[in-house]
């Protein structure tokens, strides 16, 4: 049985896309039970029209709601304890569920999730992972937006978390990394990417083939399973992914309903267009992970409908039941056993760092 736990508050559209979405989800897996944390008077009466999702599922009345608009710091003064987003992280904490899904406050929910559950042992800074469509099927993308930054030793802690990720989603034994760059040539890039490149090809692990350095296009033609950058670049090529698709979804409706010709010619290739608009949706991907915990949360797209979100809750219950923590851990602590200097290395700047 997985337990997953639900801020039932998170999103533009609260428990009017959570609840269908549960029921949903809860169709699909029969082995699902929910969590659900939120304010009653606007979550009952969505669970009342789903009686059968209402039989595999506990509610528990949370007062407070973290807003959309609420900065992190906020989030955490006012929301820490008793708020629906706090209580579906801590649920996980406790053991009372094996994965928290949330629509809500990207930044509250982070800092909720790293105060929380805080960073596994050798890990310095999470990382926010996302699942992208490419020519080849899909990839993992981090970071997309967690942090500002990294270096050599944080975006190998990246490449080890992506790998475990792309392992449990994709089911592949040893995923291919690639490390995002202006070029694919060793010499090109900055020095952090380019010493994180040397280490991952010195390190040689088994649960993953290091490709070497990829560009911006790579990402959409699937070259590698797993593409590692820091946040601020990770994040920019999201959203312009996102804003592409759209770009391209509003050339091609424009197009189609220009002359009756064209309207015509739409009908007759439908089927296309409609594996076309599936391969486009940005719903369909929906759901940023947050690796380098002591526990699996899933952050949904704040505008997400209930297809997205079940898609996120979906995306959750694999990585549980295909032990994605378990995998992350062994493939840090083997990396850590065959290069210790890596680790001592790291201590010895921030003990450096801390003197200045």
């Amino acid at each position: 049985m997985i337990r997953i736990s639900i801020d039932a508050m998170g999103g533009d559209h609260g428990p009017t896309v959570v609840i269908p979405a549960l029921m949903t989800v809860a169709t699909r897996r029969p082995d699902i039970r929910f969590v659900i944390y939120g304010r009653e008077e606007l979550v009952r009466p969505e669970l009342a029209k789903f009686p059968k999702l209402a039989e595999v599922s506990e509610f528990f009345h949370c007062e407070i709601a973290v807003r959309m608009d609420d900065k992190p710091s906020q989030a955490l003064r006012h929301g820490r304890w008793k708020s629906s987003m706090w209580k579906a992280v801590e649920a996980v904490k406790s053991g009372a569920a094996d994965a928290c899904i949330s629509a809500g406050n990207t930044g509250a929910l982070m800092a909720m999730s790293k105060f929380c559950l805080r960073t596994m042992a050798t890990i310095e800074r999470p990382a926010i992972a996302a699942l992208w469509p490419t020519l080849r099927g899909e990839s993992v993308v981090l970071d997309v937006g967690a942090t500002i930054g990294a270096d050599a030793h944080q975006l190998i802690d990246f490449a080890i978390l992506g790998t475990g990720m792309a392992r449990s989603v994709f089911g592949i034994a040893r995923p291919t990394v690639g490390l995002l760059n202006v070029g694919v040539e060793e010499i090109k890039g900055q020095e952090e990417v380019k010493e994180a490149g040397r280490m991952l090809r010195e390190a040689n692990m088994a649960s993953m083939n290091y490709h070497g350095f990829v560009e911006g296009d790579d990402i959409g033609k699937g070259t590698v399973d797993v593409v590692v950058t820091e946040g601020f670049a990770g994040n920019i090529a999201l959203k312009t992914a996102e804003g592409t698709a759209r770009q391209i979804g509003g050339y091609l409706r424009a197009a189609m309903s220009r002359t009756l010709m064209a309207k015509i010619g739409y009908v007759f290739a439908k089927g296309a267009f409609d594996r076309l608009r599936e391969k486009m949706d940005v719903g369909r991907s929906n759901g940023g992970v947050f690796l380098g915990l002591n526990g699996i949360v899933v952050k949904s797209h704040g505008g997400a409908d209930s297809d997205g979100f079940a898609a996120a809750i979906e995306l959750g219950y694999d990585m549980v039941r295909n032990n994605l923590l378990d995998r992350i851990e062994a493939d840090l602590d083997l990396f850590h056993a065959r290069n210790p200097h890596a680790l001592t290395s790291r201590k010895s700047d921030v003990v450096t760092d801390a003197k200045e």
